[in-house]
């Protein structure tokens, strides 16, 4: 690790569960994030700011003026542009040493089983539920720790998926693939500060099971009110019947 290194990252290294140690695996993880809407935006950033070494950046939109409000990684200079691109601007200014891939189009499932092959761990910060069911199978059928956010309204939840560990439930364990959950923030609205607050701990979860420390949300969902300022911690048990994970 370099001298640079160690200063930009010594408010970090300080930690006795993180260390030298812990930043160095930090710094040689591999981690795509799909979506860099009001999710993606705080968790690629704390992502590149925590000294993560290789961010791949998936999403097919363009900044508009109607996602400023909550998605703080783009800037009205940037409206119009690519949010991968809006998004690599703002991670280069922030840490110059991130190194970036960039996919501006939406990856069907050979790309992205490819693109999944190759990574430590998946962010799920997208907003709707083809993409999440889709790169929940490929997580599962690959193995891939899998940590998925979800912000709407005044509320949001948080949970960490792994189909390496024994008996750990999936994304359709939770949720089945016919279900009514089309609910958006376009349609329903979503207070500016409750998708940061998702993002980051999808963020902060991301580290934890990179660097091996701390009790994950693998298993558990986090749910939060931002109304009454409440947060509950429900578990999470299998399906046996779960037509994703079944058998695996």
């Amino acid at each position: 690790m370099e001298d640079e290194q160690l200063l930009r990252y010594s408010r970090q290294i300080l930690l006795p569960q993180i260390d030298i140690e812990g930043q160095q695996k930090l710094l040689g993880a591999n981690i795509l994030i799909v979506g860099l809407g009001g999710l993606g935006s705080p968790a690629a950033m704390y992502l590149a700011s925590a000294g993560v070494g290789h961010l791949i950046l998936n999403d097919f939109d363009r900044v508009d003026l109607s996602n400023l409000q909550r998605q703080i990684i783009h800037t009205t200079r940037t409206i119009g542009t690519p949010k991968t691109n809006s998004a690599a601007a703002a991670i280069h200014a922030l840490n110059p040493d991130t190194r970036l891939t960039l996919i501006d189009q939406i990856l069907e499932e050979p790309e992205l089983t490819s693109t999944v092959k190759n990574v430590d761990l998946v962010l799920d910060c997208s907003d709707n539920l083809t993409s999440r069911f889709k790169l929940n199978k490929i997580c599962v059928e690959l193995r891939t720790p899998l940590v998925s956010g979800a912000a709407i309204r005044f509320e949001g939840q948080v949970a960490v998926f792994d189909s390496a560990k024994p008996f750990s439930p999936c994304y359709n364990c939770l949720y089945q693939i016919d279900s009514e959950l089309g609910e958006s923030c376009v349609r329903s609205g979503v207070a500016s500060p409750v998708p940061g607050i998702i993002g980051s701990i999808q963020a902060l979860e991301a580290i934890k099971y990179l660097v091996g420390i701390g009790d994950s949300l693998l298993g558990s969902l986090l749910l939060f009110d931002g109304l009454s300022m409440e947060w509950r911690k429900m578990k999470l048990h299998r399906n046996p019947e779960c037509p994703t994970c079944k058998g695996r």
